[in-house]
């Protein structure tokens, strides 16, 4: 029995000794986390259970990491390759850019003279497509070659190019705020060009799981829903007046998200039942500039007001999460990702930055 005694004792010594060493990790000195406004979650008692249940490991916090850029590039959109690099538009310098995320290694290439890009998103060819406001065209460039292929607008008029989207046929459709939105179809080079309601305007553009497109009208304040064959546009209003809708996303259940930056607010338009429903950014005054909507449909947004932050948004629990930025001051004007990462660009820093989450 002593002996018996003795082995219990020598167990229960080791095992203390095992559950109390451990290591801890400091993150790096440019990574962020978040702030919350979502109120602390009660503490709860776990009934003691046997020695064979391992412990469970804490859940990952996001991280914000930022990456250099040429110096008065002024990085504006941004969009995941599949490379697993990123492209970026320098607007400052009139190129397109490819970040390496792995060492910081950037590649540029110039889209001709005048060039003043705006928007970029990868197409179903694997090319980086660009709206270039300079050049009054849209832009491919060969993801291996890095070849150029310039498509002109009809007329000498400048639509100031915005944002552009895949339409399930594979055709390309682009927005300008000058008035107009238009569709390019890349086989044949055939270019519609049509005038928007309201006048100037249009601006962010998204495609929803079932092919309906759908665009932001910023001065005109309207989400506009495009009529594929037609070319013409629904206007629908939101309940807020003059709110500025500035971009739009939408998410895996069809519902159209918006970036409301004149009323600093989140909105949400339910094609379903013809409903929306609105959400205030936290902090001071906040202005809502893009949207993005994750692979588990939560909402990103970036906030030029007083938090200069990027923001995520719960649908469930209707809270957010806000993740300073690296620099008080990034001005982050558009986000795009891939699973576990939301990337977006500080225009007025020259810096590339990502949410790993």
């Amino acid at each position: 029995m002593d002996g018996m005694k003795a082995f219990v004792v020598a167990l229960v010594a080791l095992l203390a000794v095992a559950c109390g060493g451990g290591s801890s990790s400091t993150p790096a000195a440019n990574d962020t986390k978040p702030q919350t406004n979502a109120p602390a979650a009660a503490a709860t008692s776990v009934p003691e259970r046997g020695l064979d249940v391992a412990p469970t490991a804490p859940p990952r916090q996001p991280s914000v990491q930022a990456y250099a850029a040429p110096k008065g590039s002024r990085p504006h959109d941004v969009a995941p390759a599949a490379d697993g690099g990123v492209w970026y538009t320098a607007q400052g310098t009139g190129k397109l850019g490819w970040l390496d995320p792995r060492n910081g290694e950037v590649k540029e290439i110039a889209l001709g003279q005048g060039s003043a890009p705006h928007g970029v998103i990868v197409g179903p060819d694997g090319a980086a497509w660009v709206t270039d406001g300079g050049l009054n065209a849209m832009v491919r460039v060969d993801a291996k070659t890095f070849e150029v292929k310039v498509f002109k607008l009809p007329g000498s008029k400048l639509a100031n190019l915005n944002t552009a989207v895949f339409d399930k046929q594979g055709r390309i459709w682009f927005t300008g705020q000058a008035g107009i939105y238009g569709r390019l179809d890349p086989q044949t080079g055939d270019m519609q060009v049509y005038d928007a309601p309201k006048g100037t305007g249009p601006y962010g553009i998204t495609v929803t799981p079932n092919g309906d497109v759908y665009y932001a009208s910023l001065a005109g304040s309207f989400v506009g829903k495009i009529d594929l064959n037609t070319g013409q546009t629904t206007v629908l209003n939101s309940p807020t007046r003059d709110q500025g809708a500035r971009r739009v996303w939408s998410d895996s259940k069809g519902r159209v998200w918006v970036a409301e930056w004149n009323a600093g607010k989140a909105a949400m338009y339910d094609p379903a039942t013809n409903t929306w429903k609105e959400w205030q950014l936290p902090g001071s005054k906040p202005q809502a500039y893009a949207v993005f909507v994750d692979d588990r449909d939560k909402v990103w947004f970036t906030d030029f007001g007083g938090n200069g932050a990027i923001v995520r948004f719960d649908p469930e629990t209707e809270k957010f999460d806000t993740f300073p930025l690296p620099h008080a001051k990034g001005d982050v004007r558009q986000l795009l990702g891939r699973p576990g990462e939301v990337w977006g660009a500080e225009s007025a820093s020259d810096q590339i930055v990502v949410v790993r989450n």
